[in-house]
């Protein structure tokens, strides 16, 4: 509980104009915000619910009507809960082993020209995810072996049991672990191998990005990671989790 310097009361009104007010003395002052939760001047009640919306994958823009708020608001808060998300995903990394499936995919939406790899307007990305067990997701500038190899080389064990495709960045886990290929044939794996886990997770990403209806680029890695950490947790009710990340202390540069 802040403390007032002049009279050593805790109780402070709250002002318009940001500042805090001695309910004692009367004296005014600026408090930086120590939580994510504290950075959007909204009320605790719509905090609550805008996070259960959240939850839920509602868009913002489907709360405009719904919320006493501007839409710019809403989407700001959004955007505070996903970068403390991305955040979260970091303290949470660890390195995965056991049996692994790797895969590349590309998300964004119809543009016109070049498709597939290398379509302008497309992000791409590399997936790591052991089976029934966590996903870590990593955006990417391209399928080079020089991009792939120290990603797999920090994130996973060695001795692992990897399943990939024939990519030739791949080559080198013969060595790292044992190595699985799955050939394919038109899309579709050749034998009882396959890559079902990391393809499965593709398919989730995309089910949650679509109810954007696109999402600003300069924000991707954002969403990214907020899909990552909803798979990761998608056995638990991340309401009270969300809530628990919203109010650990941050600094302000960890914000904006």
């Amino acid at each position: 509980m802040r403390r007032c310097p002049s009279c050593n009361g805790t109780h402070w009104w709250s002002l318009s104009t940001g500042q805090k007010e001695c309910a004692s003395c009367g004296l005014r002052r600026y408090f930086k915000p120590k939580r994510a939760f504290d950075f959007v001047k909204i009320s605790s009640y719509w905090k609550w619910r805008l996070i259960e919306y959240f939850a839920l994958g509602v868009p913002a823009y489907r709360l405009r009507f719904q919320i006493p708020y501007s839409l710019q608001t809403i989407r700001r808060f959004y955007s505070i809960i996903r970068l403390a998300l991305y955040k979260q995903t970091e303290k949470e990394l660890e390195a995965l082993s056991g049996i692994i499936e790797m895969d590349e995919a590309v998300f964004g939406g119809r543009h016109a020209g070049k498709r597939g790899w290398g379509a302008q307007g497309k992000h791409m990305v590399f997936g790591i995810y052991q089976r029934n067990g966590k996903v870590i997701t990593f955006p990417i500038s391209g399928r080079a072996t020089r991009e792939l190899v120290p990603l797999i080389s920090s994130h996973t064990k060695p001795g692992s049991l990897y399943y990939t495709d024939d990519w030739h960045a791949y080559t080198f886990l013969a060595v790292r672990g044992n190595h699985i290929v799955v050939p394919k044939e038109k899309g579709t794996p050749r034998g009882r191998d396959h890559l079902n886990g990391i393809e499965g997770f593709w398919s989730y990403a995309k089910h949650w990005l679509y109810p954007y209806r696109g999402v600003p680029a300069v924000k991707f890695h954002l969403y990214l990671k907020e899909i990552e950490w909803r798979f990761n947790h998608r056995r638990e009710n991340i309401v009270p989790l969300l809530r628990k990340i919203l109010h650990q202390r941050v600094v302000k540069e960890q914000i904006y």
